[in-house]
């Protein structure tokens, strides 16, 4: 597994948001290598964003990223609660219809990247509508 860059904020440490980051483009390229190809990265709507849009051949695949330090509180995988769940669905049926699409149209599935430590675990199809 590739190293998290070192931080820029005076303790050598990355913000949040570069700590997010840099999951992310570590799970898309876990992804790319499992033959997924990259649509888009931090779609954006209403309150809710989605990390990795990703294609495994025709399904569209919307993918959350999660990483915790330890599986101490339930690993990251347990941290996609059922209000993120939620989230992801309205802001996957937006992105959907701004690309002429729907759930009733368009083959997707949800799946998530949980890095818990050095461990990372995909879960494909992890919850639906």
């Amino acid at each position: 597994m590739a190293q998290i860059p070192a931080g820029t904020d005076g303790a050598g440490k990355l913000s949040r948001k570069q700590t997010g980051e840099a999951w992310e483009q570590q799970a898309r390229r876990y992804l790319e290598s499992k033959g997924l190809r990259f649509i888009a990265a931090n779609v954006h709507a209403r309150g809710g964003e989605i990390d990795l849009i990703m294609k495994d051949g025709a399904v569209t695949v919307f993918v959350e990223v999660r990483y915790r330090t330890s599986a101490r509180f339930g690993g990251a995988a347990a941290s996609v609660t059922r209000s993120k769940q939620s989230k992801l669905l309205q802001t996957a049926r937006l992105w959907l219809a701004r690309h002429n699409g729907s759930f009733e149209t368009t083959d997707c599935r949800f799946d998530v990247v949980a890095f818990t430590g050095s461990q990372i675990e995909w879960l494909k199809n992890a919850f639906g509508e």
